[in-house]
């Protein structure tokens, strides 16, 4: 049943419920109905007419049918009333590069980056930069692109000034998660404490031995199996800094930025040592070079190899870790001794690690005496997050039930296995493609753990 059902039937029993029907709005939009969601926008601006997040999802929703200039009237409405709405930049940048209007949604793309850094988007900065945007106030190598879509750069006119991006080091972390919170996968914590913890509880005895403390190790496997809160629970396991991170505190538009957020980012790892660095996603900060077109990402490239290597500073007490569903994509420089050189492979949970995490998600839902063991017999192949979506849809089924009878309805066994089938197992698709470079593309082992969970190598 699609998530749009159960919201909808829900706005039914409560149609005033604002954040109810902006949800259902949101549901509609991801189920590509748009006009769907744009009548329920404008029911929730009917409740609530100068209402923010109303307002947005009904320009998303005109912008989704096409309408570009009802959605413009829209935005600059909301910008009207709220001059640093930061989202609504965002999407005014879209709406009017639809239109043709460059230069004007230049302008708005780099209001709402510089109000929130959440609203970075590589992929729209990458089409208002196909022409040169309007100057603006920028740092000794501003980023504006010329004729060939290449960054070119200014020196810092007189008078000129401009935060720069390595001043402000990200806060860390203190995961308060460790390996007692990860539902299962014993063998894996076992692996990482011996490739990870054991050297960095007992950094005397290796600086014996001339080892440092720290290095890089490579995450991998299939989406949804865990990778970000296994790397969470080892830095609690070790009481160490915690740094997460994502791709919008590294990546940027201008020239010479990007580089700059890595190092502060590393920089700040090294004065909070000891301490774990956590790139998700890494692929796309280490993409293998020779399917790049432009130079900044290759120089982005090489900054992070050269922080990797300590060239400007010690990394000793600096663990870095970096999690990818695509390890065939990272270039192959990072597998040098020194960098990446450790690779972990996070396999789907197994039938204990299943049941385990059923638990885990059981713990704060009305479930009525839940059979883990069951559920995890029928989920082979699952991964924690499909076992998330199993929770989530026999959630909704039964708070559509209690809101149609005003009465708590507990979440039964046999509820959670009915709503498993209707659930596809995620990592079917990555194993497929996995299977084939594990077999004809597996340099140097990397993949033989994928080789013997396939059960195609002992």
């Amino acid at each position: 049943m699609p998530q749009s059902d159960a919201l909808r039937a829900a706005s039914q029993l409560s149609p005033d419920n604002v954040p109810l029907l902006l949800l259902l709005a949101q549901a509609l939009l991801d189920e590509q109905d748009a006009a769907g969601s744009r009548e329920t926008c404008e029911r929730v601006l009917q409740l609530q007419p100068s209402h923010r997040e109303g307002t947005l999802g009904l320009a998303r929703a005109l912008l989704a049918e096409g309408k570009t200039s009802p959605a413009a009237v829209r935005l600059e409405e909301a910008l009207r009333r709220d001059s640093n709405f930061a989202a609504a930049h965002a999407l005014l940048a879209r709406v009017l590069l639809a239109e043709g209007n460059r230069a004007e949604a230049a302008e708005h793309y780099r209001r709402a980056v510089a109000l929130d850094k959440n609203t970075l988007d590589q992929a729209l900065a990458r089409e208002l930069g196909a022409d040169d945007p309007p100057e603006r106030p920028a740092r000794a190598a501003l980023g504006v692109s010329g004729g060939s879509g290449a960054p070119v750069s200014r020196p810092l006119e007189e008078g000129e000034e401009w935060k720069q991006a390595d001043e402000d080091a990200p806060p860390p972390e203190r995961p308060p998660v460790t390996f007692a919170q990860v539902g299962g996968m014993d063998a894996l914590k076992e692996q990482i404490r011996m490739k990870i913890l054991y050297p960095m509880q007992n950094p005397a005895l290796f600086r014996a031995y001339g080892k440092s403390i720290g290095g890089g190790v490579l995450l991998y496997g299939p989406p949804g199996c865990g990778k970000t809160l296994i790397s969470r629970a080892t830095a609690g396991e070790i009481q160490a800094s915690f740094f997460c991170v994502g791709l919008h505190e590294v990546l940027d538009m201008w020239i010479g930025n990007s580089e700059k957020n890595l190092h502060a980012l590393f920089r700040a790892a090294r004065e909070h040592a000891p301490s774990v660095l956590f790139f998700d996603e890494i692929d796309a900060l280490a993409a293998d070079r020779r399917d790049l077109r432009q130079s900044a990402g290759r120089t982005l490239i090489n900054q992070f190899l050269a922080e990797m290597d300590g060239g400007t500073a010690i990394n000793d007490g600096v663990l870095i870790l970096g999690a990818t569903n695509a390890p065939w994509h990272i270039d192959p420089a990072f597998r040098r001794p020194g960098r990446f050189d450790r690779a972990v492979f996070v396999p789907p949970p197994d039938e204990g690690a299943r049941a385990a995490i059923a638990e885990i998600l059981a713990a704060d839902k009305p479930v009525s005496a839940l059979d883990a063991a069951a559920l995890a017999r029928k989920t082979d192949g699952f991964s924690g997050a499909d076992l998330k979506a199993v929770f989530d849809r026999a959630t909704e089924d039964a708070l559509t039930a209690a809101m149609k009878s005003g009465q708590l309805v507990p979440i039964t066994t046999k509820a959670l296995l009915q709503s498993a089938k209707s659930v596809t197992p995620s990592t079917r698709a990555w194993f497929e493609s996995a299977k084939n470079y594990a077999l004809y593309a597996n340099q140097g082992g990397l993949y033989d753990e994928v080789l013997v969970h396939l059960g195609l190598k002992k």
